[in-house]
This record gives structure tokens, C-alpha cells and sequence, in this order.
């Protein structure tokens, strides 16, 4: 068999491979440690494709393999799960065949390969969330064990470090309790150290990279979400357009049809859950931002803000929040490809360029073929 593709599940320290033509036919399957693996990709001609589920060791493999003339696809494994032939048995060489069968499916679609750049810039927010998770559960367990003395505390971290304070300096309480809140406290105190350092961390990379400072541009978007974006992200041009970006993310209604009827249900919540979640951070800022305006001075707000308050009005808060963020992650997505910056007052270009194209119908228009990101101006 002349081997141009090959199906590979990674491991630790034990790799499965299965080798396969063309046409995706598997052939010989075999098992290899990490040194023995390394010496047959060598072996392997230029040029051969190379799949593997897309993992946390996936990028740095492909790399490798790049540098070695091989051409790497790293394919999401839920679209790895449906090509198993049995589903009851599972085995490292069947999902290496898996592998291989799903590379050669129609239509498939690959994870784009991380640089060493973006892996690194991506584990400073990881580091981050782990410690602000650790934080919370830190939180959370000293506010239950305080419940077993009958000291109830209040949610929020603001209020729990004041009862801290106030556990550790009456003398009402007993010993224990004051050296428990103390432990406490000082165990908080190097979680939020090490978080302020997290946050120099990617304060410090992202400050000349211009294409994060173009898209703090965009209200809504700070310094975490735009170094996260740019990081994970890489190259835009891989979506086609602003609604692909934004379905990668899980921020576009699960689409249920039948019988020519379609259904638009809840986000689909897919793909990048870090993401997201800043996303939608981000514009219940702006949200709230815009109904404070209103309520104070409703004849301040621009055409954006107006659009959101009659949103949150119509579809209720939360529904409002997560169409905002669908919106900013089709603005980022041409912020992105064009290299322009955020630009509230751009749809006014646009719509006299579009007078006489298409009257009245400028609220139908695809957010993609607006300028810059003044889809700012755009109505969903």
C-alpha cells in the first residue's frame, strides 16, 4: 500500500497509528512509544497527511510534523466519535481508525494549528482562570464552614473579606475561628497575588500588539478579551465571514427544521466556552451602560445604544446580553480581517454609499459587507 494519509491517536507515552492510501482504505496499525514515534514520522515521505483529534499535545505534534515536511489536520473529536464501527468497544487502534475514516470524510472541517506564540500568550489566561476558580472554591468552603458555627455569611467576595476582618479582630469569637479566618485570608491574599500577576503577564504582551489595541477600540472589548481573541484566534480568514466566527464560539441560535419549517432555539454553546463568556461579559457592560443612559439621559444615546435598550426591552435582559455578544463577535471578526479600528459613525459612510443601491432595506443588510465595524450601527 502506498501510504498518503495516516490516522493518528496521541498519547503520553503511547501512540496509535494507522496507516492508510488515498482513498482513506486502512492499512497496518501499530503502537509506538514517543522516541520510536518521532524516528517513523521521519521515515514518513513529504507531504504525507497526517490526522489527529484535536488534543492538548495536538498542536505541539503538529508542529513537529510541519517541520518535517509532513502536512498535519487536527479534526475536533466529537467529529471524530460517529466514524467508531464499534461503538461498544473502544481501544486506542480503533480510534486511530477512526481518525483515518474521518479525515476522508466530505466536508470535513479542521482545527487550525497554534503557533508557539499563541499557546503561550493563551496559558497566562489559563493560569489565571485556574487560580480565580481556586479562589472561589477557597471562598465557598470557608463560607459552609462558618455555617456549622452559625455565622452565616453573605455572597460576594467583597463582603467575605469584610467578615474576615471582623472575625479576626472580635474577640466575641472564639480563638479558632479567628486563626481559621486568619489562614484564610492569607491563603486569599497569595491567590490574589498571583492573579494581579497573571494580569501583568498578558497586560505586558498585548500592549504592542496593534491588532489588540484595535480592538479595545470596540466598547465591550478589554484587554483580556482582546488578547484572548487574538490569541486563540490567529488568523480570522479562516472564517468565511462574521457568522462563522460567531458560531465557532457557541453564540448563535441551534437551529431545529422540518417540513421547510425552522425552529431558532437557545445558543448553541459550542466551541470556545473561555471565550464566550468574555464575550458576554462584555456586553452586559455595555448593556447596562446603555440603560443607565437611558434612564438619565435618553437624548445622549447613539443609534448602538438605542438599538439595545429596545433589544432588552423586547427579548428581556439575559436574551439581550447574548445578541450583543453575537454582534461584537462579528464586529471583532472584521476588525480583524480589514485591520481597521472600531468606528461608531462608519454605517453613515456606508448608508450614503448604499442610497441609491438598496433604499430602505439597510436593516437587512449582511453585517459583513458593512465597513469597518460600524455594524455598530448595524441592526441585527
Amino acid at each position: 500500500m502506498n501510504v498518503t494519509t495516516v490516522g493518528i491517536d496521541l498519547a503520553k507515552s503511547v501512540f496509535a497509528i494507522c496507516e492508510g492510501d488515498s482513498r482513506g482504505h486502512a492499512g497496518r496499525s501499530s503502537l509506538l512509544k514517543g522516541g520510536a514515534f518521532l524516528k517513523w514520522l521521519g521515515t514518513l515521505p513529504a507531504g504525507t497527511i497526517v490526522a489527529m483529534e484535536a488534543c492538548s499535545s495536538a498542536h505541539s505534534w503538529g508542529r513537529t510534523m510541519q517541520a518535517l515536511g509532513l502536512e498535519p489536520r487536527l479534526i475536533a473529536a466529537e467529529f471524530v466519535r460517529p466514524y467508531r464501527k464499534n461503538k461498544r468497544v473502544k481501544n486506542d487502534t480503533r480510534d486511530a481508525e477512526a481518525v483515518l475514516t474521518a479525515l476522508h470524510a466530505p466536508g470535513m472541517r479542521f482545527v487550525t494549528l497554534k503557533t508557539e506564540e499563541q499557546q503561550q500568550r493563551l496559558a497566562w489566561h489559563r493560569l489565571r482562570e485556574g487560580w480565580k476558580t481556586e479562589r472561589t472554591a477557597l471562598f465557598n468552603r470557608i463560607r459552609g464552614l462558618l455555617t456549622e458555627f452559625g455565622i452565616v455569611v453573605e455572597l460576594g467576595a467583597t463582603k467575605i473579606r469584610r467578615k474576615f476582618a471582623e472575625l479576626e479582630s472580635d474577640s466575641a469569637y472564639p480563638q479558632s475561628i479567628q486563626l481559621m479566618a486568619q489562614s484564610v485570608r492569607e491563603q486569599v491574599g497569595v491567590l490574589d497575588k498571583r492573579l494581579a500577576e497573571c494580569e501583568r503577564q498578558i497586560a505586558q504582551q498585548s500592549k504592542s500588539d496593534p491588532a489588540v489595541i484595535r480592538l479595545r477600540s470596540r466598547p465591550g472589548i478589554g484587554p483580556l478579551t482582546a488578547d484572548a481573541i487574538i490569541a486563540t484566534v490567529g488568523d480570522a480568514r479562516q472564517f468565511k465571514n462574521g457568522r462563522q466566527f460567531a458560531a465557532s464560539l457557541g453564540i448563535t441560535p441551534r437551529q431545529h427544521g422540518s417540513g421547510g419549517k425552522t425552529h431558532l432555539g437557545a445558543i448553541t454553546r459550542r466551541g470556545d466556552s473561555y471565550l464566550r463568556s468574555l464575550l458576554v461579559q462584555g456586553a452586559r457592560c455595555v448593556l447596562q451602560a446603555a440603560l443607565r443612559l437611558h434612564k438619565n439621559k435618553p437624548d445622549t444615546l447613539n443609534r448602538l445604544q438605542l438599538w439595545m435598550v429596545k433589544l432588552n426591552d423586547r427579548a428581556g435582559y439575559h436574551k439581550a446580553a447574548v445578541a450583543i455578544a453575537n454582534k461584537h463577535a462579528r464586529q471583532v471578526w472584521a476588525m480583524i480581517t480589514r485591520g481597521e479600528a472600531y468606528n461608531a459613525d462608519a454605517y453613515k459612510d456606508w448608508e450614503a454609499a448604499h442610497a441609491t443601491v438598496c433604499p430602505g432595506d439597510r436593516q437587512k443588510a449582511c453585517d459583513d459587507d458593512l465597513p469597518t465595524v460600524a455594524l455598530a450601527a448595524a441592526s441585527v
